[in-house]
């Protein structure tokens, strides 16, 4: 088990994962009993493209990085220095808070754009958890734990950070701010760490592929907890099928395995390329964290309405059963996805061009190594992957406007026009500033009346610049 964690929030310019820029990264690497080691606090100003949206300040009043001197390219670079020393001696569980569907893309995405590896946080024996999909499961099985709090006066639950650190007396302070956030998410898990100390080193091992294929081959069933419209759902599975890369698939043993077992081929294909709440099949990615723990971690033994016994049986029906769990592969295999890799813009394309070759890797080595707009420029022609290539010229037209060749800053200046005059996936800037002003006729309070106005402030500059 890792005794080395890496926490981490982020606060950015928006929500829209593609082309949202992050302002502040805040990570604080700390031991297994949840001691800080060391702490790195960076921020940016906004790149010349970006359009910081009004309540996205709000949330994180972060409006005086407007006027910061480092460089976007600055930050990620010192974030990934940082987050190589620490593991250096010894890999890391990157935790975040809801990090699975946002700061852990936003990441991926903004080394992407840097020219820095993508996927530092889960290689090199590097794993993620996330703590919002371990609250899941604590709401679901271990609600001891903590005080989960209500939502609007029950029975639906809130998981918010926030909320969660109020109902437990943690502290606050300075809320949205990603310093803050990690200390909040340390306190946490001190009080899970203290009551039920097993379950964390559960889920800490559970934060690799090795570790998630490990805990489910262990005889008997899983408890897997989701909260789903502030609805908590518990489901007592065991895996019965998997598809390569990171595809696991889970029975729900509140079905009678028999009966599933007897359907035609064709059913369960339906059943399993199109696994929903009300059936038997819950599909996960290795990947990522999953909501689950073993039943031994489950105190109350009428959680599921089904005799843990009778779900032990169950377990071990679909388990020995081969032939099911192959039909259940396959049917994972044969779905056919839908997945569209015809994009406009490069921010969007991460997934979609394949890994840099290895040439292309050294080059951008070398980019970094190297503070030179001539050979830079020499690099940045030598790049073969388009999309890196782009994302090169950006940087050097950043750094270097007036050595920048002329198609390079033709495309960059063409960029900038774009994304603030025209309306496209990265939002637009006219209704930014429409949401803007309706904002301001709000009766705000003075804190959030000064955020917005310096936001009109800084957006109507970058408007003026432009034209």
């Amino acid at each position: 088990m890792s005794n080395n964690l890496i926490f981490y929030d982020t606060e950015t310019t928006g929500l829209i994962k593609d082309f949202a820029q992050i302002l502040q990264c805040g990570s604080i690497q700390a031991n297994r009993n949840l001691e800080i080691q060391d702490e790195q606090n960076l921020g940016c100003a906004p790149l010349p493209w970006a359009i910081p949206h009004p309540m996205a300040m709000v949330t994180n009043k972060k409006t005086h990085l407007f006027n910061s001197n480092v460089s976007h390219y600055e930050m990620m670079r010192d974030l990934n220095r940082q987050w190589r020393q620490w593991t250096i001696d010894e890999p890391a569980v990157f935790i975040t808070f809801n990090g699975m569907a946002y700061d852990e893309e936003l990441v991926r995405r903004q080394f992407y754009w840097n020219l820095f590896e993508s996927y530092l946080t889960n290689t090199n024996g590097n794993s993620r958890l996330d703590l919002l999909l371990m609250m899941n499961n604590i709401a679901a099985f271990s609600p001891d734990l903590l005080n989960i709090p209500l939502y609007d006066g029950g029975p639906a639950i809130s998981l918010k950070q926030a909320d969660l650190a109020e109902a437990n007396g943690i502290e606050i302070g300075d809320a949205h701010d990603a310093i803050a956030d990690c200390k909040l998410m340390i306190s946490l898990l001190k009080i899970i760490n203290e009551k039920k100390p097993e379950l964390l080193d559960y889920f800490l091992n559970i934060s690799s592929k090795a570790g998630v294929q490990d805990a489910v081959q262990k005889p008997g069933f899983l408890g897997l907890g989701e909260v789903f419209r502030r609805e908590v759902f518990r489901y007592p599975v065991v895996p019965c099928g998997s598809k390569a890369p990171n595809d696991l698939m889970f029975f729900d043993l509140s079905f009678e395995p028999e009966e599933i077992f007897d359907l035609d081929t064709q059913e369960i294909y339906s059943m399993v390329q199109k696994p929903g709440k009300s059936g038997p099949f819950k599909k996960y990615g290795i990947n990522k964290t999953i909501p689950i723990c073993p039943s031994s971690m489950i105190d109350d033994k009428n959680a599921f309405d089904i005799d843990f016994a009778l779900l032990e049986d169950r377990a071990k029906q679909v388990r020995d059963n081969i032939d099911f769990q192959s039909l259940v592969s396959q049917a994972m295999a044969d779905k056919i996805n839908n997945w569209n890799n015809e994009y406009d813009h490069i921010e969007q394309m991460i997934y979609a061009g394949g890994f840099p070759s290895k040439e292309d890797k050294d080059l951008m080595a070398d980019f970094h190594r190297i503070d030179s707009a001539e050979e830079r420029i020499k690099i940045c022609r030598n790049i073969t992957d388009e999309r890196h290539r782009l994302f090169a010229e950006r940087l050097i037209c950043q750094f270097y406007p007036q050595a920048a060749p002329e198609d390079m800053m033709s495309r960059y200046q063409a960029l900038i026009t774009q994304r603030l005059n025209e309306e496209g996936p990265w939002g637009s800037m006219s209704k930014v500033m429409t949401d803007l002003e309706t904002l301001l006729d709000k009766d705000n309070s003075a804190e959030t009346q000064s955020i917005l106005e310096d936001t009109k402030e800084f957006l109507t500059q970058r408007s003026i610049a432009i034209d």
